[in-house]
């Protein structure tokens, strides 16, 4: 009996090109789909650094991350939803 093989692609160099959001959506719409990236980064960020608990995610500790990888410094809101993304992760 063979053994199956798992193909996988490696990894690319570079990330992916960015591709720009289609025109004719509202304002809140665009927010709202940024918003969402740059929770992400962030989260992911925190998850590098060893914070695997929503409750260790204050705004402080997102806020100087934010700092340390380039990221706007982010809203209230934003940082929410770091951690709802955080706690999901768990």
């Amino acid at each position: 009996m063979a053994a199956a093989t798992l193909m996988t692609k490696p990894l690319p160099a570079h990330p992916l090109p960015k591709k720009p959001l289609p025109a004719g959506w509202p304002r809140e719409r665009y927010e709202s789909h940024n918003r969402r990236l740059k929770a992400m980064r962030l989260a992911i960020a925190l998850l590098d650094t060893g914070v695997y608990r929503p409750e260790h995610a204050t705004n402080t500790k997102i806020r100087t991350t934010a700092l340390a990888i380039g990221v706007h410094h982010p809203s209230d809101t934003t940082c929410r939803l770091v951690r709802a993304l955080i706690y999901d992760n768990c």
